[in-house]
């Protein structure tokens, strides 16, 4: 979690879909962009639970799936 946001149900924020999602529903994710923190969120349930991370963590993750997107599980 971040220290730059409240535990409360972050206000004001703009949330996008994943590039990756699909437009026929099934597992997406949503985010939304801070100052220093990204905000992820289940798309089927916005009043849901909502996970922080700093910035450059966002930045590692989404670096690392990008290349292991085609390696089998």
């Amino acid at each position: 979690m971040s220290n730059h946001q409240p535990l409360g149900r972050p206000s004001g924020l703009s949330w996008f879909k994943s590039s990756y999602s699909g437009t026929s529903g099934g597992e997406c994710v949503e985010v939304a962009l801070a100052d220093h923190t990204v905000h992820i969120r289940d798309s089927k349930n916005a009043h849901g639970a909502i996970l922080r991370l700093p910035a450059a963590g966002w930045t590692a993750f989404v670096s690392f799936a990008g290349d292991h997107e085609n390696v089998p599980a």
